[in-house]
């Protein structure tokens, strides 16, 4: 076999379940915390509720996040997606019922909005242990020769799912409805479920089972800390996750500045993965490794350029333009860190990094996100949207100045290295 085959990975059933899965499950997730996003401001109308959304489901996330990993480290993966999954299922079927137009009468909208705050508050929980076992799992389905290549096409069925899950959101609201949307969402995590016991049970690489949970989670953080290059990857990735958070005001720029409606929030939700896909889909063909320091933080600034841009139009067609374009730059931010994620962390602690990683890159979506609603209850929409996007220039402007080092990274004799293994 070929390994420099931009297919290599596609040719391994397992894997190709594995995408099969995650698809199925980031589509299911970003589609429901889109709809969550449009009915609590609905219910609202109040930028902040925005943002509450995010820290609901980043309280639990970050306080799991590193024994999830431990935890992920010492068990079977297959079987604690598994779990996930149904977690996840249960949360959904749990939002379907809330906003059951018969249930929905029974209450003050206060008090469906604590019910949906609630159902992503345990969401949070779940979510915690999702990235980490579907990190660990990949790489004991694909030889170490393929991670590149699996690790791009893993990437790309992401912001495939990143992509229609919000776009079929935005119009299922308009067709059927905020309560049948949701059970939509229901269905796609039952087939996630279905396609995960596609894939055989793995061996538990740890060799030590039984550690100490707090032995273990200190070794996990102290190999990322000292690991300059995944540090500097995961730090640079989260302020500008951070400050970037536009997403999470798209509500209010598709009902009060553009007036679109909710089939334009559709489209505008989908841009950014519209772009991603296609540079990750690209970048199995052209690699990204040579010059990926470089690769990084231009990509990164250019992410913020664009941000200021949507902020500032209010033209419906250059706002969605600026979020395509912010996708396709992030697809190389996304490509580059995760390359650098499966080269450089060991068999043995790949859960406790990938759960260091959920807290740096991860839970900044939902960090930003109250902080986008937080800054626009304070400065106003358009403003906290330009601020966000000025603070993302200044912040790849200073690591490039301080970390001269990063600025040299390349990835390239490292992928050789794993391909003539």
């Amino acid at each position: 076999m070929k390994y420099k085959d931009p297919y290599a990975a596609l040719r391994i059933k397992e894997f190709r379940f594995f995408l099969f899965m995650r698809f199925a499950m980031v589509f299911a997730w970003s589609m429901q915390f889109v709809i969550i996003e449009w009915e609590v401001y609905k219910l609202t109308k109040n930028p902040l509720s925005l943002g509450i959304i995010g820290l609901m489901e980043i309280i639990p996330a970050i306080a799991m996040a590193l024994f999830a990993g431990h935890i992920v480290d010492q068990n079977e993966k297959k079987s604690l997606l598994i779990k996930c999954i149904l977690g996840f299922s249960i949360i959904s079927f749990g939002l379907f019922l809330v906003t059951l137009p018969s249930i929905k009468t029974q209450f003050e909208a206060s008090t469906l909005l604590y019910l949906i705050y609630c159902l992503v508050f345990f969401g949070g929980l779940v979510r915690s242990f999702i990235g980490p076992t579907v990190f660990s799992l990949l790489a004991l389905i694909v030889p170490k020769k393929m991670y590149p290549n699996a690790s791009t096409w893993s990437s790309s069925v992401w912001q495939m799912g990143s992509m229609f899950g919000p776009a079929i959101a935005g119009f299922s609201i308009g067709f059927i409805g905020v309560h049948w949307s949701l059970c939509l969402v229901f269905t796609f995590s039952i087939l996630a479920l279905i396609f995960i016991t596609q894939i055989s049970s793995k061996p538990i690489l740890n060799p030590k089972i039984g550690e100490p949970i707090f032995e273990s989670l200190k070794e996990g953080v102290k190999f990322v800390f000292k690991n300059k290059t995944i540090l500097g990857a995961l730090s640079l990735d989260m302020f500008a996750v951070l400050f970037g958070g536009a997403m999470a005001l798209l509500p209010i720029f598709a009902q009060d500045i553009l007036k679109v409606g909710s089939e334009g929030f559709g489209i505008l939700r989908a841009a950014p993965a519209i772009g991603s896909v296609i540079t990750m889909i690209l970048s199995a063909y052209i690699s990204l490794n040579k010059n990926a320091g470089i690769n990084l933080l231009s990509a990164i600034f250019m992410f913020g350029l664009c941000i200021i841009i949507f902020g500032l139009s209010t033209i419906f067609w250059v706002s969605a333009l600026a979020l395509f374009l912010s996708g396709v730059v992030d697809g190389v931010s996304v490509v580059l860190r995760n390359t650098i994620l499966q080269i450089h962390t060991p068999d043995t602690m790949r859960g406790r990094v990938a759960s260091v990683n959920s807290i740096f890159v991860g839970s900044s979506n939902e960090l930003g996100a109250f902080e986008s609603g937080f800054t626009a209850k304070i400065m106003g929409t358009v403003t906290a949207v330009v601020f966000g996007g000025i603070m993302t220039l200044v912040t790849v402007t200073t690591t490039a100045i301080a970390l001269p080092d990063f600025r040299k990274l390349n990835l390239q004799k490292d992928v050789e290295a794993l391909e003539n293994s």
